[in-house]
């Protein structure tokens, strides 16, 4: 029986699309393959993204142990909490940046585990080549596959400022051909990004409501220790969204997208030894949004 309605209507959460698909809880495994990324090791830039540092978001980041090992272990703490369905999800670095051998091993490792129901992968929307995509479509019989591209901004501007190394069209490209194959695709989005206002982000929900995306993971800009965001917030050239804009321009993108996209994460969470600003209350962002989603507001 599917589960009851949340507070999140229109939209449903990742959380209860898993529910209603699988029967019961489902849950994300981080995991790190020790991969790297395009735009740190020279193939499209050196140095990663204004606003990046992978340790400050991904509970995995750096784990040098094999996926089978942190997968059983991820495994293992979940079924301790009654969870025993989960999402293997590949979420530091770009996870699809590497040769095809070295995927279909890395992704393989998750085939024993009869816990895994979903497959995530976090990637760049310059780095899906047919035969990745091909290669993940193969395990579409077996497991529901979310590929998770970043965009952060419709807005090429925007995008060469946080030093992506893609553009819009590079995102809307990927996404068709990862949908065209039977893939579902998450876009990453940030509000609050440098020089955007509401119609910049009202402008990127309905780009990608065009591209009938099915899933849309929401981020707050975070100012991290050691990024090169830092120095430009240290400047006073950056500001940062206080918890009631981010709450108001959270609700105002979501409405603008259709009601039947998943949305995966309605706000970021960064580690606190490395996070400079904004400091939320993650669960009192979390109500304010669906409750405002809930008002129509």
């Amino acid at each position: 029986m599917p589960s009851n309605p949340s507070p999140f209507e229109p939209y449903p959460g990742v959380g209860r699309h898993w529910r209603n698909r699988f029967g019961g809880p489902v849950r994300r495994v981080s995991l790190d393959a020790g991969l790297s990324c395009p735009n740190r090791d020279g193939t499209v830039g050196r140095g990663g993204c204004l606003f990046c540092d992978p340790a400050s978001f991904s509970p995995s980041a750096g784990d040098p142990r094999p996926v089978a090992h942190q997968l059983a272990e991820g495994i293992g703490r979940l079924r301790a909490r009654g969870v025993t369905r989960v999402a293997a999800y590949f979420q530091p670095h770009t996870n699809t940046h590497a040769p095809l051998d070295t995927l279909r091993r890395v992704w393989d490792a998750c085939l024993p585990f009869s816990e895994v129901v979903a497959l995530c992968v976090g990637t760049r929307p310059d780095c899906v080549p047919g035969p990745v995509l091909d290669l993940l479509a193969g395990y579409a019989d077996r497991w529901e596959v979310w590929v998770e591209l970043g965009l952060q901004s419709a807005h090429d501007p925007t995008l060469a400022l946080l030093r992506r190394g893609h553009t819009a069209a590079d995102f809307a490209d990927a996404a068709a051909r990862a949908r065209a194959r039977g893939l579902k695709v998450c876009a990453h989005v940030i509000l609050g990004l440098p020089g955007e206002g509401p119609e910049h982000e009202k402008r990127t929900a309905r780009f990608l409501a065009g591209l009938g995306v099915e899933g849309v993971k929401l981020h707050q800009l975070a100012v991290v220790r050691g990024t090169a965001l830092e120095a430009l917030w240290r400047r006073g050239e950056v500001r940062v969204l206080a918890e009631g804009e981010y709450v108001d321009r959270a609700a105002r993108f979501l409405r603008r997208l259709p009601p039947d996209t998943v949305i995966h994460r309605l706000v970021g969470d960064t580690r606190a030894d490395r996070l400079l600003a904004p400091v939320f209350d993650r669960n009192r962002v979390i109500a304010a949004v669906r409750a405002r989603i809930g008002k129509g507001e």
